[in-house]
């Protein structure tokens, strides 16, 4: 058996030329990993691009190639199609899913500026041939990586294949010696012995009765093919009558198996030398893909062959006079760069009470320094504190809510920032979906950093060489990265519309959100333990029901197991199939729930209810602090379209509908000190958007009648009386007016609703004759933003969206739904926070005791202090409703109550 892969590194000055047959490979890889865990948020299959990546980056690493190719076929056109037209013909057509990644995957190796061949007439068999052939006699060591096993017919002392034994992750290293051992004959006899056994994935056709075994007795009995052609009649028995009987098929079988060394190419083995990335390319296409795993994207740019001398001439370009600073030479430092523009960057932990700053470095122009905040006396730190408080020393933070967060822990206040480089990356280009300080510096600076406790830095001071000032080094480079993006971004955030809404919006919320992180909310916490034993209980229950459904006992949590169960025991309906089965998803239950009166969905439904619910109760009774209140992280650069996220604990995942979470939010309670919560939200925010983007008059008239909007629109659509509007009518508009908003078709509107797509699709026709206005922006935006590119909020904020002129129609239809969502969604967002900064402002400026505790959805929790109640609800109503002037204006609810769920209103 053939040994797997392992690193064969270079031992001689012989160049290394590795050859990679792209189809074979990505095709592989699109098998091996499941499509639905690999989609960009237009909907782009990536699955094959990444397993290919993956594979490419591992073997670069292990292998270490001075030179590099791939190729790829261009269609089944080839000269083997000439001689014999059922090649390959029982191939199924190539899935849609895979065809769209093959240039993805070409986007890629250009970026990684790889040389690729696809030849007219030709397949990647020859191509790489070719190229092994001319190498291998320049005295090249030649390695092949491809999953067809034609290959084996190259390998020799000097040309390797590395055949996947495991998907792509998984390599066997094919020498002369591992052919033998395999099959029994050399490399030379292989594609004699391929010709007799035939080859069924190319419709080549075998000798009855012939398998592998007999195939090689016969080449290893005569010597070769052509031997045994020449003495065919000494093959004895029925299978030497098969042989006999299908020579002129076996013999056309050995020419299209051979493979073709002389194919013309652009390029010889000598030109293929590996060249150094583009970085910038490089890094957009990875963003493009959602590739945002850092380890995947580390083992990528580590095989760069041009990052050894980018990282020296880097380090070169950016050397800096760094100083670790000793006792009583902070002040000092400060004082003579007054004014000046400065990097900041720390190593820090958050626990509220218990963490702390563990080092600073600052850089300014061409210096920076260190210190370690533990170290600095009373008058040190007093200057340190007021220099970050002193809005007039401009600073330059990556993710400043941290920072501020963290630092209050030392009673810091941080004034003056200039620049979040965080949020600039996000609002130049918020579709990405990695905006870590290394990445940002990578892309725009061309420059790697280390982290800050590696040892690892670029920066030298003196004779200083042990640890901390290693540590020093790397943290400090990390402070000029800070500062040098900064520079960057305050150039390019002009560009794209966005500088004033990273200084008057985005940094102000920074701020806001590091105080409620600070704050919390208290937490019941013997409400909440009560609840998660509830629902464990509920869990238990319903598996015990569905033991007793069937009659035995199986896990529920296993697909596999339920799939046996629902179809093949108890035999009902099939769902979607999928590659792993029928589809037990809890659509496919509520389905079969429906399809059939066997209890079984319904307890599977109830189950997995029941289960989520503990894991989210689990999960908010560990975030319980010390001081009894839960500390959510709020996140301003997770979604494209503005809006906040919220994560551990993510208090979006706390249902609001349902007695359940109502239940759940009853476990969000007073803190002590204060005399209740305050909770308000506006009133169709998204749709009053809607009405005042597209100015429908009539629609703008049914938000201001002061009725009930989904009757009053209901009426119109439906040509009857308000009173008439029934709960279906009223049910239906609802759906059909926030769909619209969030960019819903006929037929997404058809599933919601559970009717026809044909009465669907009547009723958007129905409801845009009523409201042109909004047909007629539904189809502007869409226009505009084909055109520029973006969508753009009512403040300003784009979201670019490439897709929309795409040639892929799913990725299109996607992009074009986007471009319907972002600019209500996003203008909803914006004006969310809005309300934030004007509640908070107006508590400041009244001197008042009570405080924002969370936002979440369009929601807002304060916690209001004795006596401050019918203030702070004049307040909150006045600042929301003001935020921003709609034409269908703000409408602002406002409960109170000792808990969350009591505060609903």
């Amino acid at each position: 058996m053939a040994e797997k892969a392992s690193a064969s590194k270079t031992t001689t000055d012989r160049p290394r030329l590795m050859l990679l047959d792209g189809h074979s490979l990505a095709y592989r890889a699109f098998y091996a990993l499941p499509v639905e865990n690999f989609n960009t948020v237009t909907g782009q299959p990536t699955n094959a691009v990444y397993g290919f990546t993956s594979m490419l980056s591992n073997t670069l690493r292990d292998e270490q190639p001075t030179h590099l190719a791939v190729a790829f076929d261009v269609s089944r056109k080839t000269w083997r199609l000439n001689e014999f037209p059922e090649y390959k013909a029982t191939r199924s057509a190539t899935p849609d899913e895979f065809r769209s990644q093959v240039a993805l995957i070409g986007e890629l190796l250009d970026a990684m500026g790889v040389r690729r061949f696809a030849v007219e007439g030709f397949e990647a068999d020859d191509v790489i041939a070719t190229l092994a052939t001319q190498a291998e006699a320049l005295g090249f060591e030649v390695l092949i990586v491809t999953g067809d096993r034609d290959s084996f017919q190259l390998v020799s002392p000097n040309v390797t294949v590395l055949y996947p034994t495991k998907g792509v992750s998984e390599l066997t290293r094919y020498t002369p010696e591992k052919v033998v051992e395999r099959y029994g004959l050399t490399p030379q006899q292989y594609p004699d012995f391929a010709a007799l056994r035939g080859d069924p994935s190319d419709n080549l056709p075998g000798i009855p009765g012939v398998g592998e075994k007999t195939a090689a007795k016969w080449i290893t009995q005569f010597g070769s093919f052509a031997e045994l052609c020449a003495r065919v009649d000494e093959v004895k028995g029925k299978a030497g009558d098969n042989l006999r009987a299908h020579l002129d098929a076996v013999k056309l079988n050995r020419r299209l198996t051979e493979m073709v060394r002389d194919v013309e190419l652009p390029a010889t083995a000598e030109q293929l030398v590996r060249v150094p990335y583009d970085r910038t390319a490089l890094g957009g296409v990875l963003d493009a893909l959602e590739f945002r795993n850092p380890n995947f994207r580390e083992r990528l740019f580590a095989a760069d062959p041009g990052a050894a001398e980018q990282a020296a001439a880097v380090a070169e370009g950016v050397a800096v006079e760094g100083a670790v600073l000793a006792a009583g030479e902070l002040p000092g430092w400060l004082e003579e760069r007054a004014g000046a523009r400065v990097g900041l960057a720390s190593v820090d932990t958050w626990a509220l009470g218990s963490g702390g700053v563990t080092q600073i470095a600052l850089a300014v122009g061409e210096e920076a320094a260190w210190f370690d905040p533990s170290r600095l006396d009373a008058a040190e730190e007093k200057a340190f504190a007021a220099w970050l408080a002193d809005p007039a020393q401009p600073k330059v933070l990556h993710n400043a809510k941290n920072v501020e967060r963290v630092f209050a822990e030392h009673s810091w206040r941080v004034e003056g920032i200039a620049m979040d480089t965080a949020l600039a990356a996000y609002l130049i280009k918020p579709g990405r979906r990695s905006f870590a300080l290394d990445v940002l510096s990578v892309e725009y600076l061309g420059r790697e950093l280390a982290p800050a406790d590696s040892g690892s830095g670029q920066l030298a001071f003196g004779e200083e060489d042990d640890g901390e000032a290693a540590a020093a080094g790397a943290l400090m480079a990390q402070a000029r990265a800070v500062l040098d993006l900064g520079e960057v971004f305050a150039e390019r955030l002009p560009e794209v519309g966005a500088a004033e809404l990273l200084h008057d919006l985005e940094l102000p919320t920074s701020a806001l959100l590091a105080k409620m992180e600070r704050a919390g909310i208290a937490a019941d916490r013997a409400h909440l333990e009560n609840l998660e034993e509830q629902f464990a209980a509920a869990v238990r229950h319903a598996v015990d029901e569905a033991h007793a459904s069937v009659g035995h006992e199986f896990n529920l949590g296993s697909p596999k197991q339920l799939q046996e169960v629902l179809f093949g025991e108890l035999g009902l309906p099939k769902t979607k199939k999928t590659k792993t089965g029928y589809t037990t998803d809890a659509d496919a239950l509520a389905w079969l729930a429906a399809q059939t009166d066997h209890e079984l969905p319904v307890i599977m439904l109830r189950h997995r209810e029941q289960a989520k619910l503990r894991v989210t109760v689990e999960g908010l009774v560990k975030t319980v602090a010390p001081d009894g209140r839960i500390h959510t992280t709020f996140s301003q650069i997770v979604a494209a379209t503005g809006r906040l996220s919220s994560t551990d604990p993510n208090l979006q995942n706390v249902p609001v509908r349902t007695d359940e979470g109502r239940a759940i939010r009853r476990g969000f309670v007073v803190g002590e000190g204060y005399e209740t919560l305050l909770t308000a939200d506006y009133s169709q925010i998204e749709l009053r958007v809607m009405a005042h983007l597209s100015q429908d008059e009539g629609l703008i008239a049914a938000f201001t009648s002061g009725e009930d909007l989904h009757s009053t629109v209901g009426a119109q659509v439906f040509s009857v009386e308000r009173d008439r509007v029934d709960p279906e009518m009223r049910r239906k508009i609802k759906a059909m007016s926030y769909g619209l908003a969030y960019g819903l078709s006929a037929f997404g509107l058809s599933q919601q609703l559970g009717i026809e797509a044909a009465e669907a699709r009547a009723l958007m026709e129905t409801y845009f004759e009523r409201f042109g206005g909004v047909r007629d922006y539904l189809r502007r935006v869409v226009e505009e933003a084909r055109s520029t590119g973006y969508t753009e909020t009512l403040l300003g904020r784009r979201r670019y969206l490439p897709d929309l002129t795409s040639d892929n129609r799913q990725r299109r239809e996607m992009a074009e739904r986007m471009a319907l969502n972002a600019p209500i969604q996003g203008s909803a967002a914006d004006i969310v926070k809005l309300a934030m900064l004007r509640v908070d402002k107006a508590l400041t400026e009244r001197q008042l005791a009570s405080r924002m505790l969370l936002q979440v959805h369009d929601e807002i929790v304060l916690e209001v202090a004795p006596g401050e109640r019918e203030q702070v609800e004049e307040l909150v109503r006045r600042e929301m409703a003001g935020a921003y002037p709609l034409r269908a204006p703000l409408d602002v609810s406002v409960g109170v109550g000792t808990d969350w769920e009591s505060a609903a209103h």
